[in-house]
């Protein structure tokens, strides 16, 4: 049997009503056929209903598994709900085990301890919602990518406020991180940072933590300034706006795309040793280059990243999920329904769903990492 997906979006606050209409929706997509899975997103105003709303979505779907969380705003199927809204998905993933899991992040003596890590052994993907004042979401990324090199974990951070903003079976919880582990579902990720390489590759000869001493054998400030004033006017001016640095993580490619490099801020400058502090950990022989944002960066970065999943997919998924930066939306583009538009047209309308996150968790080459301004995706063949 083939995987079938739906996906139900609601505008408004309207509680209980506003969950069921979105699982009914959802309901379409499956033809009947049973759910298995069913991710649900709502705002803050409508996590006031939480346990009401998570009732009236089992009746009307009996997932196996549900999980979720609160957004400030939800994506369904083609549209973005900037504020506020439920979005319910639902697959019925017939080869598919799927695990939910629930972590929590307990006191023990002076320190913490997280609980409830979920086991990978025969796992091709993770849904991963967490909660952004609690839970440390680069730690565990970085634990489970070491357990598991190249095994996606994708989804993003709640966005909708403090509180009980996570969803799992039939309740809301607070703090820590909730998802599902599958195994045979096929999912494969796709992300977008949000931003387009320019100048040349560099490589990092001297550094170390997040300080990066020299590039390519200079100071590193001063080969950074000397890069920029190589780049064309229309670079320089992306450049003043927002400059990054993109940071290659899998050295063993001959050559190095636009997916390929870990796109992080750069926090600061010393003038007086010509170092760089960048946002990640930098190692000796790492390649980096520099990275402009905008619209039209963000657009085109996108574009060629749901390009290259569509190719490899060679046909529209059943469905997928979108977590997509509360940074993106109309702020960035101008207009609404830019991220979700660009989904349906490349996957030919496949049923999807999702939230704006305040941060986004995906792949760049064998290690899974917290993201900002990008549109990720966990998409099922």
């Amino acid at each position: 049997m083939e995987a079938r997906a739906g996906a139900g979006i609601v505008a408004g606050n309207e509680g209980v009503d506003g969950f069921a209409e979105a699982a009914a929706r959802a309901a379409l997509g499956l033809g009947g056929g049973p759910c298995r899975l069913a991710l649900v997103f709502a705002g803050q105003a409508n996590l006031d209903h939480a346990a009401e709303g998570l009732a009236a979505v089992r009746e009307r779907l009996a997932p196996e598994a549900l999980v979720g969380c609160g957004a400030q705003g939800v994506v369904g199927s083609g549209r973005e709900l900037e504020d506020g809204g439920v979005a319910v998905w639902a697959a019925s993933l017939p080869e598919a085990e799927i695990e939910p899991f629930h972590i929590e992040v307990v006191p023990a003596g002076n320190g913490l301890v997280v609980t409830g890590v979920p086991e990978l052994d025969g796992a091709d993907g993770a849904i991963l919602l967490a909660d952004p004042y609690s839970f440390p979401a680069e730690p565990l990324l970085a634990q489970l990518s070491e357990a598991r090199p190249g095994l996606p974990v994708v989804g993003g951070m709640a966005s909708a406020g403090q509180g009980d903003t996570l969803l799992y079976g039939d309740e809301a919880v607070s703090g820590g991180a909730v998802g599902v582990v599958l195994r045979g579902a096929g999912l494969r990720s796709c992300v977008s940072q949000g931003a387009r390489p320019v100048g040349p590759e560099m490589t990092v000869t001297a550094g170390e933590g997040t300080v990066i001493e020299e590039l390519a054998s200079e100071p590193a400030l001063a080969r950074l300034r000397r890069a920029i004033v190589e780049l064309d006017p229309d670079e320089q001016e992306q450049a003043a706006r927002g400059l990054l640095i993109g940071l290659v993580t899998d050295p063993n490619k001959p050559d190095y795309e636009r997916g390929d490099f870990l796109v992080r801020g750069l926090i600061g400058a010393d003038e007086e040793n010509g170092s760089l502090t960048v946002g990640t950990s930098v190692r000796v022989g790492q390649t980096v280059r520099l990275q402009v944002r905008d619209a039209a960066a963000a657009h085109e970065d996108l574009m060629e990243a749901l390009d290259r999943e569509a190719a490899a997919l060679g046909r529209p998924p059943a469905g997928a999920l979108l977590f997509t930066c509360n940074g993106r939306g109309s702020a960035m583009f101008g207009t609404p329904d830019h991220d979700a538009r660009a989904v349906a047209e490349a996957f030919a309308g496949a049923p999807t769903g999702g939230f704006f996150c305040a941060g986004e968790f995906g792949p760049v080459g064998q290690r899974n990492f917290v993201h900002g301004f990008t549109a990720t995706l966990a998409v099922f063949p």
